[in-house]
């Protein structure tokens, strides 16, 4: 018999499943006795029924689904050959089929008790329902019963025992067995797998007319983790239906916008493959924004106001109008036209949609839409005084360069309704909008403005600040683009808002690194040991060592073995007089001596005797060291704090009151000379050290700088002074 397709709904109940599936086994010739169906699942019910029966369908080659149970095993039975089987036993099984499809598929408990009756006194002195042989009669009625809950308690219960005898060997019989085994084996397969999936089928409407999707950055800082966030989710929709994504500057704001930050956030945006199809500027629609808002004024859905700027706030905030909002449109014309030219009267005046005064949602209380600025433009230079805001300038720009599908974090929600009023007042194409839950992190800003007085504030080096959310922050950390795209992907379009730790996306991180990152060695510099080593060679000796055990294609390094070796003073002082430890990638040695002021005090002196021979699978502890007799490299190792203090900072919170006074801990360091070879970021391991980035390389007279890369283990840095 040739292979076919069994459709299943995704919540498909085995009682459907098992009759279908089995019975491609049964109508097999020969000894081949596994399923020859091929199941497709469906998101949707199948038939756009409500009853359960039509959630399965059965299709082979060249015809049309057949759908419902009943209807799936006819076709099946209809595929024996003739020859096989006589008239009578086919019409007994088609009465069996429908018996399991009417009597036993539901029902209420006294007709299913009588459907259970009936079948237990058919069986007695029988083996299978029809004939001598397994057949599809069987599989239906057993296939049906274990996904009837009532039946399945009568069987256990054994009051029928002639029914409770066939249904166990039914499902003893290796055809159903190696059917129902494979039917679940590919059911918890499929259950993990989408456990960990994301969900990305969000029902964006009408995708089948074309997607078009935008990120508009403003070009006033540089792109961080939730700014990746979004813009890797328009791509991701831009892709999936083959549409178009377009990266437009929302260069609406002079007075913060640099061409230095446009240019670092395009090469931000390449580092972590994402192109656009298109690059557009805001700046390249003003004068049709300009128009628009003309346009606006005299159909009276715009006002000019010169109500100061608190002042505005609190009418808005307690809905009350604007001794402006009635101003003629001749008026208002004028008084544009002097923001235009940016005088005096200009200056002090902002265009505001004329929405309402009290509505509920605050975002409709007749937002602002154009405000002056003499700022020199850093793409249009002088040309423009006035410029849109990004309530006004979005949607109308969104509708004009063709974008269907707006994708917003949730913050946004409350202004849909003012993005859509916008398009609806100037007549405009409409727009679907998507919100998505923005990318949260506990004691972590996000807020442009907030980071920016970090800035400002000579709190941080920079916006490439290792303790900084940017994407040039958290790459100076040590974060791979690899570990930053599957962390940002595996988040997906979900509206729920969550307060993230840190500890998940550098445990991925970790994930990354941690096959690829060569090992080295290093040695706190302050207070470390010299020791002295009994039956070790002297001159030291060299010796080429994988740099990773794991990974030999990373290479090898120069590791010497010598009779003096730098120890960590926080090992020598755990260590006690013939204690046998281990020195890693060498062998064990037993310590003969410790010299110490006190029991309390640092060790000032101590000596081991080699003892390759010993167990290292036996000792406590397991220790790193450095033969003093080699090139050793002076290295800096850094780790860092959060910059806040508080898990969330609320909006009325003042950051200055949350700030961290101490974020950054540094201790000077001996490593092995192999790091001279290490470049600007490098990611390599100290062993039992962490994994680090190499921030500055070292040379002649400079000191290397290492900064450790978190890895999710909830490491506490304060902890550490």
């Amino acid at each position: 018999m040739a292979p076919f397709d069994l459709v299943v709904a995704q919540k498909a109940s085995p009682g459907l499943i098992y009759p279908a599936l089995i019975a491609s086994s049964i109508v097999n010739a020969g000894d081949n006795i596994r399923p020859v169906a091929t199941i497709t699942y469906k998101d949707v019910d199948l038939l756009d029924k409500k009853d359960e029966a039509s959630a399965v369908g059965v299709q082979f080659d060249g015809e049309e689904i057949i759908y419902g149970l009943e209807g799936v095993l006819h076709r099946i039975l209809k595929s024996y050959s003739s020859a096989l089987r006589s008239r009578a036993e086919s019409t007994a099984e088609d009465e069996w089929i429908k018996f399991s499809t009417t009597r036993l598929s539901g029902g209420d408990f006294k007709a299913t008790s009588a459907a259970l009756e009936e079948l237990n006194d058919h069986l007695t002195l029988r083996t299978f329902l029809v004939g001598y042989t397994l057949t599809i009669a069987d599989i239906a009625v057993w296939g049906v019963l274990n996904g009837n809950g009532q039946a399945i308690s009568s069987i256990k219960r054994n009051h029928l025992p002639n029914l409770v005898r066939w249904f166990k060997y039914i499902g003893s019989m290796e055809r159903v067995t190696i059917s129902v085994n494979s039917f679940k084996a590919e059911a918890n397969t499929k259950k993990k797998a989408k456990s960990k999936e994301t969900n990305y089928d969000i029902g964006l409407r009408d995708t089948e007319k074309g997607v078009v999707t935008r990120f508009p950055p403003e070009p006033s800082g540089y792109l961080h983790i939730g700014h990746a966030k979004a813009a890797m989710l328009n791509q991701y929709f831009a892709q999936h239906y083959n549409g178009t994504m377009i990266v437009r500057f929302d260069d609406t704001n002079p007075t913060k916008e640099k061409q230095e930050f446009q240019d670092s956030i395009l090469q931000d945006l390449e580092l972590l493959g994402i192109k656009g199809d298109k690059i557009t500027y805001t700046s390249d629609h003003f004068d049709a924004l300009y128009d628009f808002a003309i346009k606006m004024i005299k159909r009276g859905k715009a006002y000019c106001d010169d109500t100061p700027q608190e002042q505005m706030r609190a009418e808005r905030m307690n809905g009350i109008a604007s001794k402006n909002r009635d101003r003629s449109v001749e008026e208002n014309m004028e008084v544009f036209g002097e923001m235009a030219r940016a005088t005096e009267v200009g200056t002090r005046n902002c265009l505001r949609a004329k929405i309402s005064v009290d509505n509920p949602n605050k975002a409709m209380r007749d937002p602002v839409i154009y405000r002056c600025n003499p700022s020199v433009h850093h793409r249009t230079g002088e040309r423009y005084k006035v410029y849109p805001t990004y309530d006004f300038a979005c949607p109308l720009v969104d509708s004009i360069e063709g974008v269907t599908h707006a994708l917003r974090t949730i913050e946004y929600r409350d202004r849909n309704p003012q993005y859509w009023w916008m398009l609806e007042a100037l007549g405009m194409r409409k727009v679907h909008v998507w919100d998505f839950a923005r990318l949260n992190f506990i004691k972590t800003l996000l807020s442009k403005r907030k980071l920016t007085w970090f800035v400002e504030q000579g709190l941080v080096w920079g916006w490439d600040d290792p303790r900084f959310p940017t994407v040039r922050g958290i790459r100076r950390r040590g974060m791979t683009v690899e570990a930053l795209r599957q962390f940002i992907l595996a988040q997906g379009p979900s509206k729920n808002v969550v307060n993230l730790d840190w500890t998940i996306i550098w445990a991925g991180n970790k994930k990354v690194i941690d096959p690829i990152a060569p090992r080295h060695t290093a040695i706190i510099e302050k207070s470390h040991i010299r020791a002295t080593i009994a039956g070790a060679p002297s001159p030291a000796v060299c010796e080429d060592k994988p740099k990773h055990k794991k990974n030999p294609a990373i290479g090898t390094k120069k590791t010497y073995f010598g009779s003096t070796i730098l120890l960590d003073q926080a090992d020598a002082r755990s260590f006690r007089v013939n204690e046998e430890i281990t020195l890693m990638d060498w062998g064990n040695a037993i310590v003969t001596s410790i010299e110490r002021a006190s029991p309390e005090s640092d060790v000032t002196s101590l000596t081991l005797k080699l003892h390759l021979e010993g167990d290292f699978k036996k000792t406590e502890k397991k220790v790193t060291w450095l033969a003093a007799e080699q090139s050793l490299v002076p290295v800096e190792l850094v780790d860092f704090d959060y910059l806040i203090t508080k898990d969330k900072l609320e909006e009325e919170d003042d950051v200055a009151n949350f700030v961290n006074k101490e974020t950054e801990f540094r201790e000077d360091a001996i490593a092995d000379e192999n790091v001279r070879d290490v470049r600007v970021d490098d990611i390599i391991q100290f062993e039992r050290k962490g994994y680090y980035r190499c921030d500055r390389a070292a040379a002649e007279g400079v000191k290397a700088v290492f900064f450790l890369i978190p890895t999710g283990k909830g490491e506490k840095p304060a902890e550490k002074k």
